[in-house]
This record gives structure tokens, sequence and C-alpha cells, in this order.
């Protein structure tokens, strides 16, 4: 009798869903991993040719999601942890950005995630138990320049996920969401939508180019020990920062924030409510 967890893993053929696939083989689970491209999955299926199947979808298709999402109950009988990763990235500034590229983006990143949880929801309330992991980032503490859509869509999908917590929680189903760090996960190479470049911002793109630097950032496998033990905590944390650096950097924010909060206090007492 196969015993172990079943996950259902969006964005899973490379970044940080390929490293938690590979950690969840690792351990004995079975694992449907979706993605646009399932190819870089071949090998390892080919491996655990009973316990991993490569599922080829889009999730900005609604109905394609719910379909999958069928498909991978009926293969293995049940789901017990869900992780919304696949995400990708618009890089540039809030007026650079089209129509179109602002709405592909927030599809992907925000409605993409919602229709997984749509699907996903009605077979974990009937089992009475599941995760949720809503892979989000630290930038969803705080917008900057260049990356704005990718904070915003992230910290909608944060600000859900608080929601969804509370709601499904009476029916034995735990929801993290996940502040993840700059890990090497191909984002701004492979998963990056680049704006045209306004003269009047050369100058800040510059400047963030140079902040930033070339620094790729960690492994991303180096983060899947930690979601790995998130899945076996019987009462996990409905945000958890993954990451060292990323932890110093939002508490930085945080602390920021509040100090922004009681230099202004005076004012803001002015009016009640």
């Amino acid at each position: 009798m196969t015993t172990g967890k079943v996950w259902f893993i969006t964005g899973a053929s490379r970044g940080l869903g390929r490293a938690f696939t590979d950690a969840a083989l690792a351990a004995g689970d079975r694992v449907v991993a979706a993605a646009r491209d399932v190819e870089p999955l071949r090998a390892s299926a080919t491996e655990y040719p009973d316990r991993l199947v490569p599922l080829a979808l889009d999730i900005t298709d609604r109905q394609a999601v719910f379909t999958a999402v069928e498909r991978a109950v009926s293969v293995f009988g049940r789901l017990d942890v869900v992780v919304n990763n696949a995400g990708a990235m618009l890089y540039g500034m809030v007026e650079e950005a089209t129509e179109e590229q602002a709405r592909a983006h927030l599809d992907v990143n925000f409605f993409g995630a919602v229709w997984v949880v749509q699907a996903v929801l009605p077979h974990l309330r009937a089992q009475g138990h599941g995760r949720i992991l809503q892979v989000t980032s630290m930038g969803a503490a705080g917008g900057m320049a260049t990356v704005g859509f990718y904070g915003a869509g992230k910290a909608a999908l944060a600000s859900l996920t608080e929601a969804l917590a509370m709601e499904v929680e009476q029916f034995g189903i735990k929801v993290t969401n996940l502040e993840m760090g700059g890990y090497a996960t191909g984002l701004f190479t492979t998963g990056t939508t680049t704006t045209a470049v306004r003269p009047e911002y050369e100058a800040l793109h510059d400047e963030i180019a140079r902040m930033w630097g070339d620094e790729a950032g960690p492994a991303p496998s180096t983060a899947a020990p930690v979601i790995m033990k998130l899945a076996e905590l019987p009462d996990p944390p409905r945000y958890l920062i993954v990451g060292s650096g990323s932890f110093d950097h939002v508490e930085e924010l945080s602390a920021a924030r509040a100090e922004g909060h009681r230099h202004w206090e005076e004012l803001s007492r002015l009016a009640p409510g």
C-alpha cells in the first residue's frame, strides 16, 4: 500500500516548483506536477513512474485548471498538499506597462492561483483535510520601482489567502502564505516580460539595476526543507517568511511602516473612524 502525501504543484518544471517536486519525491510522496511545459520533468517521470504525473497546464485557463485537478484526484485518490507556485514577472515602471501586459500578468500571478484554489477546495473539504501553500513574495510587504505589478499581484494573493484561511479552517483545511525570498528561479530571465522603457525613467532603471547587481540568489533547493517541514506541522502559520535575508528585509519594511504611522499619528487622528 502506498503511503505518504499527495502533492499538487503548479509551476513545477523549474525554480521553486521543481525544487518542491524533487523534495516531495525524495520523501517518498506522490506528486502531480503541473506546468506549461512539462518536458523538463520527463526524466523524473521515468524515474518515478508510479509517483510523478507531469501535467501540462495553463493556469490562466479556469476550465483547464478544474479539469487538471479532477485528473489529479482520479489518479491518486486525494490531494494532501496544494502548492500555488506558478508565476511570472512583469518588469518595468507602472506607466510603461501596456494594458495587455498588466492584465496578462495578473491572470497568471493572481487569478491563476484563484482558479486552483476554487478547483481543489471541494475535494479538500470532502476529505476533511488538506494544505494549501500560496507562494507569494517578500515583495508583497511593500512596492518597489520596476516590480510594482509583481508586488501588487503577490500582495493581492496574500490578502486573499488570509481571508481564505479564515473561511476554510472550519473544514480542516490549513492555508499558509509563503513570503519567498529572492531565489535563483529564473524568474528574471525565462519568466519575465519587460516593458518598453520610457526616456523619463531611464535613470531610475539604471539606478535599480545597479542596486540589484548580478547576484542570482540561493538555489531553490535550499528552500525545499522549510516547505517539507511546514507540511508536517499540525498547526501551521498563516504567514511564513522563507529565507533568512528575506526575514530581515520584511522586518525592516514593517518597522519603517510602523515608524511612519507613528510620525503621522496626529494627522491620522484628526478624522473620526
